[in-house]
């Protein structure tokens, strides 16, 4: 599927602001499942920008704007050629492999347990009784993505970006960061490698040729089993071609699409409007 996707997204402030320091993370990669053929980003007013790769492999626009302004516009334009389900390459590792090998050393920062992905006493209960019962590791992330969705409903709006992963669980509701930092908190519990994606979602499973539809950004979950396994726990589906990947990290942090700091201004207001068009 050829899709062509255009986020935008920005700041409105209260007052004049002076100057505005600040990062883009709304590029999409080219993968194994997915192919870029263009993209473009704008800033209005107009910046100084440098584009660069971080530290998790993520395409990162950085740009300063100097001059005097009361707001701020970001616009990403891709086109992208995406393929279905994703499924895990190679053999599956066991318990033993996984945790007594060379893996744990080297995905460390996967496993560690940030504040906002910390899980609750009995989400952590219940997946260690998930590993007891001799499923494997990939069995088992796919059960506690499935435990995970069951005890969150999805709510948009019940929770917002700065909230940590046991407000959702303890409230019963959240949306599909919250959804995807319970996960990810949960495996790394058990010893088990995993990282937040982050991304875009064609919210339609038959979208219309040339029709442009409000799309979504988007999280989900991978996990390392000899190889990075893509689930969506939000959706309970394995991702596929109206997934598109534009960052993966430790957690939302990593990820934010629009991030920066200002002089000026007491406050702002953000605003952000996706739009998603099949062309083949």
């Amino acid at each position: 599927m050829q899709l062509r996707i255009v986020h935008v997204t920005g700041f409105e402030y209260d007052g004049e602001v002076s100057a505005s320091y600040n990062e883009a993370r709304m590029t999409p990669q080219t993968s194994a499942h997915q192919t870029v053929s263009h993209t473009r980003l704008e800033v209005t007013p107009h910046p100084w920008t440098q584009a660069y790769r971080d530290y998790w492999g993520t395409i990162v626009t950085g740009f300063e704007v100097l001059a005097p302004h009361g707001s701020l516009t970001v616009t990403a334009t891709c086109m992208v050629q995406t393929e279905g389900p994703r499924p895990a390459s190679g053999t599956p590792l066991t318990w033993a492999e996984l945790l007594d090998g060379p893996t744990a050393e080297n995905l460390c920062e996967y496993l560690t347990v940030t504040d906002r992905v910390r899980p609750p006493a009995d989400l952590v209960e219940q997946t260690r009784a998930l590993v007891a019962s001799g499923g494997g590791p990939s069995e088992v992330a796919r059960e506690v993505c499935g435990l995970v969705r069951k005890a969150v409903d999805y709510v948009p709006g019940s929770t917002d970006v700065h909230d940590e992963a046991a407000t959702a669980w303890s409230q019963g509701s959240g949306v599909c960061q919250d959804i995807v930092h319970l996960v990810v908190g949960a495996l790394r519990s058990i010893g088990l490698p995993a990282r937040y994606v982050s991304g875009y979602l064609l919210p339609s499973t038959d979208p219309v040729v040339g029709e442009a539809v409000h799309g979504e950004s988007h999280a989900w979950v991978e996990w390392w089993d000899g190889s990075w396994t893509a689930y969506d726990p939000t959706n309970d589906e394995q991702p596929g071609e109206r997934h598109v990947i534009v960052a993966t990290g430790r957690d939302y942090a990593d990820v934010r699409p629009l991030s920066g700091i200002y002089t000026g201004a007491g406050t702002s207001r953000m605003f952000v409007n996706v739009q998603i068009t099949r062309l083949s």
